[in-house]
């Protein structure tokens, strides 16, 4: 068994080891500590600094690390966890301790794509209103979102978010609407150059993609719901219990 283990190890990337090794020593560190420079950990550990930089690289996909232009690499906070549940961003980011913004970045009426006007039960290039979003917690950009909704049934709507960072709010003061179901999926996909710009995050890394629709209470689709959230600084935790 010794000995298979010993093949085993011999097997894996030096890259790897010198990853698993950084991991436990980042585990007994402060978030916002800086770690070594390539330089010294290549010395340190005896290994070339393309080996560090992979090791690196995936320490930062993971959350672990976080990279500075022109300052180094320092240890990351921990990632925000947020609960599957039908509340708004801004409600769980202010539950979470840290202060929630959102920055409009576009507010237009627009021809709805063949599969938002599939979610909301409209003809196909019917008028929606869309909307775009920065979310951000602590200033920290976290999700970037486009919303889309009935522009006729939600007349007005674009101009009543430039007053406000809360959609819910503005629907349940102004439009008398409260969603009360959602159906939500979740996938990985890798950041496109304006994404990474937006998110402050490096093309090419991962996000989380959440799809959503929601309903009010009379069954009617209100909101299809396309967000991507920093997969470095973000994770979602679901509560599941077995079916009746």
């Amino acid at each position: 068994m010794a000995e298979h283990e010993e093949r085993v190890q011999a097997r894996v990337p030096k890259y790897y080891r010198l990853k698993q090794e950084l991991r436990q020593e980042i585990g007994q560190l402060s978030p916002g500590m800086a770690i070594p420079t390539e330089r010294v950990l290549s010395a340190r550990f005896a290994v070339s600094r393309t080996t560090v930089r992979q090791a690196l690289h995936e320490l930062v996909v993971e959350g672990r690390l976080q990279r500075f232009q022109g300052r180094g690499t320092f240890v990351a906070p921990p990632k925000l966890t947020q609960t599957l549940q039908l509340t708004s961003y801004t409600q769980d980011i202010a539950a979470s301790g840290r202060r929630p913004a959102s920055r409009l970045l576009d507010a237009t009426i627009v021809p709805a794509p063949s599969e938002v006007a599939r979610q909301l039960e409209l003809p196909v290039e019917a008028r929606v209103q869309r909307l775009e979003r920065l979310r951000l917690a602590d200033d920290e950009p976290m999700a970037v979102e486009a919303v889309y909704l009935d522009a006729k049934r939600f007349d007005g709507l674009g101009d009543a978010m430039r007053g406000s960072s809360s959609l819910y709010a503005v629907l349940r003061e102004r439009y008398a609407t409260v969603l009360v179901r959602a159906e939500e999926t979740i996938e990985t996909v890798l950041a496109s150059p304006s994404e990474a710009g937006l998110l402050e995050t490096g093309t090419g890394l991962p996000l989380l993609l959440l799809t959503r629709t929601s309903w009010d209470e009379q069954g009617r689709p209100v909101e299809y719901v396309r967000s991507l959230y920093r997969g470095d600084r973000y994770r979602f935790v679901a509560n599941l219990s077995r079916p009746a």
